[in-house]
């Protein structure tokens, strides 16, 4: 039984979606949201790598009034080293609001070959991920003869 003196917690929003692209576009007068050239790989050919830009894309719901919504892409290799993070206070005026939230990344070194996660809290929170593979490639040979 809960006492007076603790306010009753509310469940944290739902995570609906969690997408990595190039780019998201979002529409000034209609709001629609397009999610360009969604991926879940990034290939190098050494590493470390450094990727030009992406956007990590995620739509949560069921909120209720004001939450800080944290983002990290960490490196689940190296003890879940923060390899960038942010944070953003977001409000639903509504349960059935849903509020779409992008966090662009420019200039990301990936440190090796291998699997990344970009995690979603709220507070403290864990509400979800989305794995990222890394992985090396090696380019063809310079033989002319195929071209």
């Amino acid at each position: 039984m809960m006492s007076e003196k603790e306010p009753e917690k509310l469940p944290p929003p739902l995570l609906l979606s969690a997408i990595i692209c190039d780019t998201v576009i979002i529409d000034a007068v209609t709001k629609k949201v397009s999610l360009i050239n969604a991926f879940e790989a990034i290939s190098a050919t050494k590493y470390p790598a450094r990727h030009p830009f992406l956007a990590f894309f995620c739509q949560l719901t069921n909120g209720h009034g004001k939450a800080r919504i944290t983002f990290k892409l960490v490196d689940i290799q190296e003890e879940d080293k923060i390899l960038f993070g942010d944070t953003v206070e977001e409000e639903f005026q509504d349960v059935r609001q849903v509020r779409n939230i992008t966090f662009n990344i420019g200039g990301i070194v990936f440190p090796h070959a291998g699997e990344y996660r970009f995690q979603i809290y709220v507070g403290t929170e864990f509400l979800g991920e989305r794995r990222i593979i890394c992985r090396k490639i090696n380019l063809p040979s310079g033989d002319k003869n195929n071209e």
